[in-house]
């Protein structure tokens, strides 16, 4: 299992979306919100990922198609 926390970046286009809702759904791992702020133009969370390293790389890589940055990536013990 891996613990990993990171800070997305979400561009205007996706403020209608679920996507932090999509990731808990569709990716077998846990998903934690450390912080968070959105606003209708932009938003940005901080998050911890907890998996298997394949199903958190799966996540990040919807995450990037759907243009999140995805910034600030840090393991954790």
């Amino acid at each position: 299992m891996q613990k990993i926390k990171a800070e997305l970046t979400f561009p205007s286009g996706l403020k209608d979306e679920a996507i932090i809702w999509h990731l808990c759904k569709e990716f077998d791992m846990i998903l934690n919100i450390v912080e968070a702020s959105f606003s209708t133009e932009t938003g940005w969370a901080i998050l911890i990922f907890e998996g298997i390293e394949d199903e958190i790389n799966r996540a990040f890589t919807y995450l990037k198609d759907k243009r999140i940055k995805i910034d600030n990536i840090e393991r954790l013990l």
